[in-house]
Parts: C-alpha cells; sequence; structure tokens
C-alpha cells in the first residue's frame, strides 16, 4: 500500500460513480485531493476571461465537492496555478506514491498526465474512466477504428449494456498530518454574481435536478419539444451538471432506465439515450484525434475559406449583426451563461457562413460563457458545422428566416432576447480594419 496518495480533480467533481476515487480510497494511507485553477493572467478578469456565469457554477460546484469530501473525512484544496507546476510540488513536498484521477477527453489535461508519467516513472498513475456512458474496454473497436460518423457509432454500440453507476466510497483516507486546511475560497477570483441564476452547481443540486425532471414526466415528450429555445422544461437540461463532473453520465442513464421501467418507454426517453450516445461519441472523437479538435482544417485537414473581421466577431458575440434570431440567442447566452442545442447551432452557421469567420473563435467564445462547456462536444459540435469534423454532408448552412419560423414564429424569443435591437449594417471596416467607403462618398470626391 502507498502511504500518500494524490486525487486531482478536474471535471469529475462529485462522490457518487466515482471509480478513481473509490480506487484510491482502497489503496492508500493518506490521501490530498486537489483542483487546480490557474491564476488570472494580468490584464484579463479571470482565468482564461471565463465568464461570471462559469465561475459561478464552477465555485458552487467545488464548495459542494469540499463539504462532500469533509463528510467522507477529506478535504479540497483548490490550487491556484497550472497544474504540472502543482502537482510536481506536492509530489516532492509529500512524497506522493500514487496519483488518481477520472479519464477525460481534455487534451491538456491528458497532456499534463503524460508529462509527469515520463518524470515520476517511479509513481503510479491511475487514470479511471466514468466520465462517458460506455466505458474504453467496452467499445467494440480500437479507439483508432473510431467511426467516421455518429450513426455508424451508434450502430455499434447500442447493444452495450451500460454499467450501474457506483456508490460513493464509505470513507476516504485522511489528509497528511502536516496538511493545513485551505482557505482557497478566499481567494477565489472575483466575479459578477449573478443572484438568480438558472442553475446552481454541486452535486446535491444535479441529482435534485434529475429527479425533478423525471418526476414531472417530462421525458415522456422530449423529442417534440428538444428545439424549443427559451424555459426550463423543453429540455433536460442535465448539461451543466455532466460537464462539470456533478453528474455522471450512468447516473442519468439510470434514472432514464428507472422512468422507463415505472412510467414507460417511447421515443423520447430513447431520444434522451440517443443524446447521451451523441456526448459519448465527441468524447472519444477527442481522445483520437488530441490537438486536431482545435485545428483549422479540422479531422478532415481542409482549410474553410474564412477569414477573421474583428467587427464581425465583436457584433456576433454582443448580440448586433443583422440576423435578429442570432442576436437573441447570444444576448440569452450572454445573460444567463446558456443557450439551447439549437440556439448554438444557429449561431454557429451565422458564424460560419453568414459572417464568413474562423469557427475557431465562435468555439473558444463559448468555451468562455457556457456553464455547461464540455470540450469534446463544443469543439467538435463546432469543426461538424464548419464541414472540417465528423459530418458526412460536409459543410452545413441554416436557413436563418426558415429557422425563425419554425421556432420563434412570433417572433416572441427575438422580442424577450432584444434580437430585433440591432444594427442593420454588418461592415463599417474591412477585413484590415479600414473605414468602408460608400459611393455617395466616393461621387464627392
Amino acid at each position: 500500500m502507498h502511504q500518500v496518495g494524490l486525487f486531482w480533480f478536474h471535471a469529475d467533481l462529485r462522490v457518487v460513480d466515482n471509480a478513481a476515487l473509490v480506487q484510491a480510497s482502497q489503496e492508500v494511507d493518506r490521501l490530498i485531493c486537489v483542483y487546480c485553477l490557474p491564476p488570472v493572467p494580468r490584464g484579463k478578469k479571470s482565468p482564461n476571461s471565463l465568464s461570471g456565469h462559469r465561475l459561478q457554477f464552477l465555485q458552487e460546484s467545488l464548495t459542494a465537492l469540499d463539504s462532500s469530501l469533509s463528510r467522507l473525512g477529506q478535504q479540497l484544496d483548490v490550487i491556484y496555478a497550472p497544474a504540472l507546476e502543482t502537482i510536481a510540488q506536492l509530489i516532492t513536498r509529500h512524497d506522493i506514491g500514487a496519483i488518481y484521477g477520472t479519464s477525460t477527453a481534455d487534451y491538456y489535461v491528458n497532456k499534463v498526465w503524460k508529462l509527469l508519467k515520463k518524470r515520476y516513472s517511479m509513481i503510479s498513475f491511475n487514470q479511471v474512466g466514468t466520465s462517458s456512458l460506455i466505458g474504453p474496454a467496452q467499445l467494440p473497436f480500437p479507439l483508432d477504428e473510431l467511426p467516421d460518423s455518429f450513426s455508424k457509432f451508434r450502430r455499434k454500440v447500442e447493444p452495450i449494456d451500460i454499467s450501474s453507476p457506483l456508490v460513493e466510497p464509505e470513507s476516504l483516507p485522511r489528509p497528511p498530518a502536516n496538511t493545513a486546511a485551505s482557505q482557497w475560497q478566499q481567494l477565489f477570483p472575483a466575479f459578477k454574481q449573478n443572484p438568480s441564476p438558472l442553475f446552481s452547481g454541486g452535486e446535491s443540486n444535479g441529482i435534485e435536478h434529475l429527479q425533478g425532471y423525471f418526476a414531472r414526466e417530462l421525458a415522456s415528450s422530449y423529442k417534440t419539444t428538444r428545439n424549443g429555445l427559451d424555459g426550463m422544461d423543453y429540455s433536460t437540461k442535465f448539461s451543466p451538471w455532466l460537464a462539470n463532473g456533478n453528474l455522471s453520465a450512468r447516473t442519468v442513464m439510470k434514472a432514464l432506465k428507472d422512468y422507463e421501467h415505472t412510467v414507460g418507454r417511447n421515443d423520447s426517453t430513447y431520444w434522451i439515450y440517443f443524446e447521451l450516445l451523441w456526448r459519448d461519441y465527441f468524447h472519444y472523437y477527442a481522445l483520437k484525434y488530441g490537438s486536431r479538435l482545435f485545428s483549422f482544417s479540422g479531422i478532415r485537414q481542409c482549410k474553410p475559406s474564412t477569414s477573421f473581421y474583428a467587427e464581425r466577431f465583436q457584433k456576433w458575440c454582443q448580440g448586433n449583426t443583422p440576423y435578429p434570431i442570432v442576436n437573441a440567442c447570444m444576448n440569452q447566452l450572454n445573460s444567463t451563461g446558456y443557450l439551447s442545442n439549437r440556439g448554438r447551432q444557429m449561431a454557429a452557421s451565422c458564424f460560419v457562413h453568414e459572417l464568413n469567420l474562423d469557427w475557431r473563435y465562435g468555439a473558444a467564445y463559448l468555451e468562455q460563457q457556457l456553464i455547461d462547456y464540455d470540450v469534446a462536444s463544443n469543439w467538435g459540435n463546432w469543426q461538424y458545422l464548419a464541414g472540417v469534423g465528423s459530418d458526412p454532408r460536409g459543410h452545413r448552412q441554416f436557413d436563418l428566416a426558415k429557422q425563425t419560423q419554425l421556432y420563434d414564429p412570433d417572433n416572441i424569443f427575438i422580442h424577450k432576447w432584444a434580437g430585433d435591437d440591432c444594427s442593420a449594417v454588418l461592415d463599417s471596416v474591412d477585413a484590415a480594419d479600414w473605414p468602408i467607403v460608400d459611393s455617395l462618398t466616393v461621387d464627392r470626391l
């Protein structure tokens, strides 16, 4: 048995169905639990310019995790430094013998794991996969043979039985004797508190929302309502807690199966499972392609014919384009930290096609803003819309007028989020930031 172990939390902020935490509880005498939040760069408001909505949900999730760990005899230390530097210092200071964490599709987290394993070969490194619905060992193909479309992936994995979620450990090894209680909450980056957030972070809040959703039998109509743009009941809204790891996909799946057993199974309940499989597909997509998830030419290695217009980008971010439905979506995102799936598709399509912008800037902006930001789903979906990803049909473009007629025919959503309070002119400068001269000015010269 190792004397001291370290658990590195990232997007697995829970104690239920956390296989790596269970393993750590059985293998070490002492345990250190850490979460690494990079310090605020000079001149920036928050780490990676994360929105206040995202920071608030994260802080609530970390506070809840700290409380759960305390109940099990542990404590959480949030350290404001890069993970590689932080873990290296802890290894030296506490003579760490084993490091634990949940397997992830996050390229940068995995890069740190690889560097640490290479640098500290004498240490036992343990990444256990409970971040996806279907575990890596259950896949009926090697990762490098991941199907090139979701449809092919779904047909191969649908017959697989989903494992039940694990219960939380009965207790955890205590921290080393020389570990002081952390004062991390006092040092958490400052942000504007939202007194009425759409979502509250933390495992218990996630479980409460999960139970409430199924108790109201909303799952039986999910397929017919899922393309809604506003409100809390048209879709499951599980994504914030899934993205931060407050809930596991297996916990959601168990609740879904229980619902189907007691209330009934139909196309809508199946469609919730279908969406969980989409999440899994992007998880393995990100694992397979690594840094190519962020590449301009994507996995297809074909460069889109786009440019970068600073003014267009700012207008899109601020909801001030000539497209009211897109403006409403962006205003909703900026005000709440959340945007519907249909809204994300329309905003991304406009960004790529109508505005002719480099898709990576749109993906990065949503990374900053979204409470439910998930690296694999966000960047995978943007590649899909930009025509450089897994979509067999290639470059998809949404007819914004038609989308408005389908999903907001009475302009209720547009009016609520001030989508029509905008500039009708897209460009006042060109791509090089030079003023655009109109024909009347030319005639006067």
